[in-house]
């Protein structure tokens, strides 16, 4: 008679497998839990963490920091995690194991505190790493320790108690209030008529609709509602294939007038079904390469495009996204739109990252503050002053010792 697989004890968890992932199950708070892991020995290892600090907890003890397990062994659990709900995992993992993993990972998460992390910042200052990419790791090491402060590995997130000074270090140089853009509507035209179809299109929907790139990419003639003048945004393009959005919220742009017949046209070109900018087969030797999988157009191909055409229409080079996304915000703007919309139809989780448009209200500053300051200064040296004829207020003339003709001099000056 075989013998009955062993249970285990009453409050210890439990373990399995499913689809080549072991699975480990507690209960903490009264809710259940679950965590997957790549092997049987970690899964039981960390389950025993676990189940260790439950009851510690339950027993009114201070959960013992010191025997989580180290940073490596967590973020490995963590980014298996992320694969299913954030599109920038890979990214994540490359982070982690290029910079994070180098500085924190032997180390246990009690043992970090805001001296190392600025020790870390100012490494990666001196390796001459960007602002912007010491401001991901930050936030990417903030974003990890939420997690396992929740799981109780940690006490608290040390990312969220850096003082200023710190932060400064990683703030970036570059300030996006001067962020290029088109500035006449009229040249925005003249570009759009340089530019080859089907990149012509796609620029009138960048830069009349403020879409990224990739969302251009993604949209479905089922989301162009032309007759009630609305764009669904609900997917986009990202590396190559059609996924979720950035924030994984949809939302709803308007059809800006200009952009109507632009997208009415090309409904009847497109036929009106499916992408409206379908992955096509790459050409070798000028024809369509079969034996390949279609792929999306590639952002260098609109840059490439946008750069011919700008310097035909004699305007200055800048970026795709300048070109579209940028011109849509700058002139809203300065059209007389609030920031508060604007923020919807870009899709900003933040109004705070739309304010950097601000800057280009017209209505910014009254009338009556530009007169604040009432003076002259029109004629090339303004009203010369004779010195011979000022007074102190004791009612004695100024001794200043000028010669004869000082105030031939002054007036003759250059």
């Amino acid at each position: 008679m075989a013998r009955k697989p062993r249970r285990r004890p009453w409050g210890s968890g439990s373990i399995s497998e499913r689809d080549g992932r072991w699975w480990i199950r507690w209960t903490e708070g009264g809710r259940r839990r679950a965590k997957s892991f790549g092997s049987k020995e970690l899964a039981m290892e960390v389950l025993a963490k676990i189940t260790a600090e439950v009851a510690r907890a339950g027993a009114g003890l201070r959960p013992n920091y010191a025997e989580a397990p180290n940073l490596d062994t967590l973020a490995e659990a963590w980014l298996v995690r992320r694969v299913a709900t954030h599109r920038a995992a890979r990214d994540d993992r490359s982070r982690w194991q290029s910079h994070l993993s180098r500085a924190f990972g032997k180390m246990k998460p009690h043992e970090i505190d805001g001296t190392k992390i600025r020790r870390f910042v100012e490494e990666k200052i001196a390796k001459g790493l960007a602002p912007n990419t010491i401001g991901n790791l930050v936030r990417q090491l903030s974003t990890f320790f939420a997690d396992i402060v929740e799981s109780g590995h940690a006490p608290s997130n040390p990312v969220a108690a850096l003082p200023r000074s710190t932060r400064r270090l990683y703030r970036p140089g570059h300030d996006s209030r001067t962020t290029a853009f088109i500035e006449k509507m009229a040249d925005v035209e003249r570009v759009f008529r340089q530019l080859p179809s089907p990149v012509n299109v796609a620029f009138a929907v960048g830069a009349f609709a403020g879409l990224r790139t990739g969302e251009v990419l993604g949209l479905n003639w089922r989301d162009v509602d032309i007759e009630n003048r609305r764009l669904h945004i609900r997917q986009q393009v990202h590396r190559g294939r059609l996924g979720p959005l950035k924030d994984d919220d949809s939302r709803v742009v308007p059809m800006l007038s200009p952009l109507v017949p632009v997208l009415a046209q090309w409904k009847l070109v497109t036929g009106g079904t499916g992408l409206l900018f379908k992955p096509a087969y790459p050409t070798r030797g000028g024809r369509p390469d079969i034996g390949t999988d279609p792929a999306f157009v590639r952002p260098p191909t609109f840059a490439r495009h946008l750069r011919v055409a700008l310097k035909a229409c004699g305007l200055p080079s800048i970026t795709w996204y300048q070109a579209t996304r940028h011109t849509f915000a700058s002139q809203f703007v300065l059209g007389g739109g609030s920031i508060e919309k604007l923020s919807k139809i870009m899709g900003h989780a933040s109004v705070t990252t739309t304010e950097r448009y601000s800057h280009l209200r017209a209505d910014l500053f009254r009338e009556t503050d530009y007169e604040v300051m009432p003076a002259d200064l029109s004629s090339p040296m303004g009203n010369v002053v004779s010195l011979r004829n000022i007074s102190s207020p004791n009612g004695y003339s100024v001794g200043i010792a000028q010669e004869d003709n000082a105030e031939q001099k002054l007036a003759g000056m250059p």
